[in-house]
């Protein structure tokens, strides 16, 4: 039978625990397990980096939700990046990444994948052009998308790109994580892997950290649990389940994520203040149209230009106080930060500097009168 989302989440990976019927499933805070025989672990756990029966429930619901065989979770984002990035590549490799990208990404090829001997090129992953231009023949192993990206908020056409990148003999990763599988689910639209930082909105809360890789292929997934298991950045149990609570309510969460936002959008798109509003679900977004194409809905977050420049733009972080200024996005509380000095600082003088006039919002639960008072004495 083929279920909806929403009972995927609550469900997928979730079955009753078998000794005792309890409907969550429990936290295995352990590092070893007793073993029926020499060779003969019991149900094949022998150690928790290698397998814990917490992770895998994470796992097989993350895997159900996006749709592909296979699902990994690590201890963070990054650390799924890195088992990704050293299973798929080698030394003398090139990856395409996005112009625009978390900075923790960038920071990741520039500062530690580059003096390994990967080789990378920004390009503007919304134009598709662009990225076929990108790719070197015979040595571009992925192309890697955002979409959105972070924290421009760009478009990428997720099926038109994994045809470029299957013709050049590459795979196309997806970092999914400011849509979450609920609003997009890329290896519908032929991404190979699809990646999330699992703190934002699959956990949801604020209150763990971790990161996930789903694969479209078994075999790929099968040399990425290897990896995984060889290089040990793997969930804890207890942030597993933490990660498994949040994403129970993720599709309820995330409507009310869009819900606030469209209605936050639509305010600052006729603001004096504001010079640019950047948001998938305005129809003045260059991507709306492929947006509306591959995703639900258009997510919750904004990001806007003000009109004072780049002291006006900290101002405004500076007073907001029901949005809370921290780095981050996702949880069910609303969030502002300046990319240029916090999240992206990494990036400055790079490709992939942002505009210091840039302000980015992470939409919250919220009562949404709320935020718009917020915004409202925070512009000044």
């Amino acid at each position: 039978m083929n279920h909806g989302f929403d009972t995927l989440a609550i469900h997928a990976g979730q079955d009753p625990e078998a000794r005792t019927g309890a409907v969550i499933p429990p936290i295995y805070q352990t590092s070893t397990y007793a073993q029926d025989a020499v060779g003969a672990p019991r149900q094949g756990y022998e150690y928790s980096r290698s397998g814990n029966p917490t992770r895998d429930a994470l796992q097989e619901c993350l895997a159900a939700l996006e749709g592909g065989p296979v699902g990994l979770a690590f201890a963070s984002g990054l650390a799924a990046e890195d088992a990704l990035l050293r299973t798929v590549c080698k030394p003398g490799d090139h990856v395409v990444i996005p112009d625009d990208a978390y900075g923790g990404t960038y920071r990741l090829f520039a500062k530690v994948a580059e003096r390994w001997g990967l080789a990378y090129t920004p390009a503007k992953v919304s134009d598709v052009d662009a990225v076929r231009a990108a790719i070197r023949p015979g040595v571009t192993r992925i192309v890697w998308l955002e979409t959105p990206t972070n924290p421009l908020l760009g478009i990428a056409d997720i099926a038109a790109l994994a045809a470029v990148a299957h013709d050049a003999g590459a795979l196309l990763v997806v970092d999914n994580t400011f849509a979450s599988p609920y609003l997009q689910q890329p290896i519908a639209f032929g991404a190979d892997v699809v990646v999330h930082s699992t703190t934002k909105y699959v956990g949801g809360h604020s209150d763990v950290v971790g990161g996930a890789l789903v694969a479209a292929d078994r075999t790929l997934g099968e040399e990425l649990r290897y990896h995984q298991n060889a290089m040990g950045a793997v969930s804890g149990p207890f942030d597993a389940w933490l990660t498994l609570r949040g994403i129970k309510t993720l599709g309820v969460r995330m409507d009310r994520h869009c819900d606030n936002a469209e209605r936050i959008a639509a305010y600052l798109d006729g603001h004096a203040k504001v010079a640019q509003v950047i948001y998938p679900g305005l129809p003045s977004h260059p991507g709306h149209e492929v947006a509306a194409k591959q995703m639900r809905r258009f997510g919750g977050m904004i990001s806007f230009r003000a009109a004072g420049g780049e002291e006006h733009a900290v101002e405004i972080c500076n007073r907001a106080k029901l949005f809370v200024l921290a780095e981050s996005l996702g949880g069910v509380e609303s969030l502002i930060e300046h990319p240029g000095r916090m999240t992206h600082a990494s990036a400055a003088g790079s490709p992939l500097e942002v505009p210091g006039d840039l302000v980015r919002l992470s939409v919250g639960i919220e009562t949404v009168d709320d935020l718009l008072a917020d915004l409202e004495q925070a512009l000044g």
